[in-house]
C-alpha cells in the first residue's frame, strides 16, 4: 500500500531509499524559512498597525492582526502535502451576507476560525520555526560536515589535518574516513529523526488548522440534510417519470385493448367464444381500473397540474368517509412540499376510514408565516397513540396505526406514523397527533415553506 504520510513510509521497508526523508528534510527547511518569513511579517504589521492606530485609535492595528494568520494558514496547508499526502481541509467559513470589501472584512473578524488562524501564526512565527531549524541542523547538517571530513581534509587541510564539526582536528587518514563512516551513520539515523520531527509537526499542524470537531459536525448534519433532499427530489421526479410512462404508454396500450376486446365480443356470435372475449373484456377493464388507481397512488395529475388544495379535494371525493376541505391556498408551493402534504393527508384519511370508525372528518390549514399549516380530524373513536404503541411492541402486526406522529414522542414508534413523520421532517416540518380514547382525534402538519414561482409540467 502507497504509504500517505511520512510516519507511514518510516514504517514500510526502503524508507531510507525512498524520497520521504528528502520530502521530511524539505518541509522541516521550508518551515524554518517561512516562519522567519512570518515573524518578519508579524513584526511589520504590527508597526504598520500601531503607527496607523494613532490615526484611528486600535482598529488598523485589530484588524491587520486578526487577518495576518489567514496567508500562513493558507501557506501552511499547501506545505503540509510534503509530509502528508492527505490534503487539510480549510476551516467551513461563513459567507458575506453582501459583496464588498467592508462586509467580507467584518465577516472574517466575527468568525472564530480567523482568530484561530492568528493563535498558529503567532506560535509558527515564535516558537515552531526554530524548533524546525534546530531539527534540521543537527539531524542533517552535522551528519554531512562529518560526512564530509576526508573531503575538507584533502582540500581546506592539504592533505595534513582538517576539523570535524570545528571540535576536534584529524591528523591521519584513516581518522578522516573513520569520521566519514560516522558521518554516514548518523545521516541514517538522522533520517529517521527528520521522518519523526516532520511526523509531528504535521500532526501539530493539522491539529491547529484542521476543523474543530463540533464545526466538522455541524458541516457534516448540512451536507447530509443537502443530500437527504437531493434524493427526496430525486425521487419525486422519478415517480413522475414513472406516472408519466404509465399514463401515456401502458394505459393507452391497456385501453386500446379494452376497446378492441369490446368490439370483438359485439361481432362474435353467441356460444363459448363469445363466453371468453367477455370474461377477457371484463379483465381488461378492471386491470385498466387497477392500473389507474395505481398511477393516481404514485403521483396524482391533479397534484402535479392543479396544485394540492385541487388533489385534496379530489382525495376527499375519493374517501369513503365523508370529507370537508377547507384550504386556504392561493398559490403553489415547492413540489417537494405539496407532494409530502398531499401523501399524508392520503395517508390520514386512508386509517381514517380503517381505523376511526369515524363518520365525518375534515382537513383544514393554509399557508401563514412562511408554513404551511394542515389539520386533519375526526369524530372517531380515538386512541392512536395506544393503537401505535401496540403496532411498536408487536412489529408484525397487520394492521397500521392511526395517522400522524409527534416527532419527540412516543407515538412515532409505528411504522405507519414513522414514515409519515420521516417524509414530513426531510423538509424540516414537524407532524404532532392528539387521539385521546373515545376522540377527536387530530392530526398537525406544519412544513415550512415560501411560494414558488417554479414552471410545474
Amino acid at each position: 500500500m502507497r504509504p500517505r504520510n511520512v510516519w507511514q513510509a518510516m514504517s514500510a521497508p526502503g524508507f531510507l531509499l525512498s524520497a520521504w526523508p528528502w520530502r521530511a528534510a524539505a518541509y522541516l527547511l521550508t518551515g524554518a524559512f517561512a516562519g522567519a518569513v512570518t515573524l518578519v511579517g508579524l513584526v511589520v504589521v504590527v508597526t504598520v498597525g500601531g503607527a496607523l492606530s494613532v490615526v484611528v485609535v486600535g482598529l488598523p492595528l485589530l484588524v491587520l492582526t486578526a487577518l495576518a494568520g489567514l496567508p500562513v494558514a493558507r501557506m501552511e496547508r499547501l506545505r503540509l502535502r510534503l509530509a502528508d499526502r492527505a490534503p487539510a481541509p480549510d476551516r467551513p467559513r461563513r459567507q458575506p451576507t453582501a459583496y464588498g470589501p467592508w462586509p467580507w472584512l467584518t465577516t472574517r473578524l466575527r468568525e472564530p476560525a480567523s482568530w484561530r488562524d492568528l493563535g498558529h501564526a503567532l506560535l509558527f512565527a515564535t516558537v515552531l520555526w526554530p524548533l524546525d531549524a534546530l531539527v534540521v541542523a543537527a539531524a542533517l547538517a552535522l551528519p554531512l560536515a562529518t560526512l564530509a571530513t576526508p573531503l575538507l581534509m584533502a582540500t581546506v587541510g592539504d592533505g595534513e589535518e582538517a576539523k570535524v564539526l570545528k571540535q576536534w582536528t584529524v591528523t591521519t587518514w584513516p581518522t578522516a574516513f573513520g569520521a566519514a563512516v560516522l558521518g554516514l551513520l548518523m545521516l541514517v539515523l538522522g533520517a529517521y529523526a527528520l521522518g519523526l520531527a516532520a511526523g509531528a509537526r504535521a500532526a501539530l499542524t493539522r491539529v491547529l488548522l484542521g476543523t474543530p470537531r463540533e464545526a466538522a459536525l455541524d458541516a457534516r448534519v448540512v451536507e447530509l440534510t443537502r443530500s437527504r433532499v437531493r434524493l427526496v427530489d430525486a425521487f419525486e421526479a422519478e415517480r413522475r417519470r414513472i406516472e408519466r410512462d404509465l399514463h401515456d404508454g401502458a394505459q393507452q396500450r391497456l385501453v386500446a385493448l379494452t376497446m378492441t376486446l369490446g368490439l370483438a365480443r359485439l361481432d362474435a356470435p353467441p356460444g363459448p367464444l363469445a363466453d371468453q372475449l367477455a370474461k377477457a373484456h371484463g379483465e381488461a377493464g378492471r386491470a385498466l381500473e387497477e392500473l389507474r388507481e395505481l398511477i393516481h397512488g404514485i403521483h396524482p395529475k391533479v397534484l402535479a397540474d392543479h396544485g394540492l388544495a385541487a388533489a385534496v379535494e379530489d382525495a376527499a371525493d375519493r374517501s369513503t368517509v365523508p370529507v370537508d376541505v377547507s384550504l386556504e391556498l392561493p398559490g403553489r408551493l415547492p413540489r417537494a412540499v405539496e407532494a409530502a402534504a398531499y401523501f399524508v393527508v392520503c395517508e390520514a384519511l386512508a386509517n381514517v376510514a380503517k381505523h376511526s370508525g369515524a363518520d365525518r372528518a375534515e382537513v383544514t390549514g393554509g399557508h401563514r408565516d412562511g408554513r404551511l399549516r394542515l389539520e386533519i380530524r375526526d369524530n372517531g373513536r380515538g386512541g392512536a397513540e395506544d393503537r401505535a404503541r401496540v403496532g411498536a411492541a408487536e412489529p408484525g402486526a397487520g394492521a397500521d396505526p392511526d395517522p400522524g406522529a409527534d416527532v419527540d414522542a412516543e407515538a412515532r414508534a409505528g411504522s405507519g406514523l414513522t414514515g409519515l413523520a420521516d417524509r414530513v421532517s426531510v423538509l424540516d416540518g414537524r407532524i404532532s397527533l392528539s387521539s385521546p380514547p373515545g376522540g377527536p382525534t387530530l392530526l398537525r402538519v406544519e412544513i415550512p415553506c415560501e411560494w414558488t414561482t417554479e414552471p410545474f409540467a
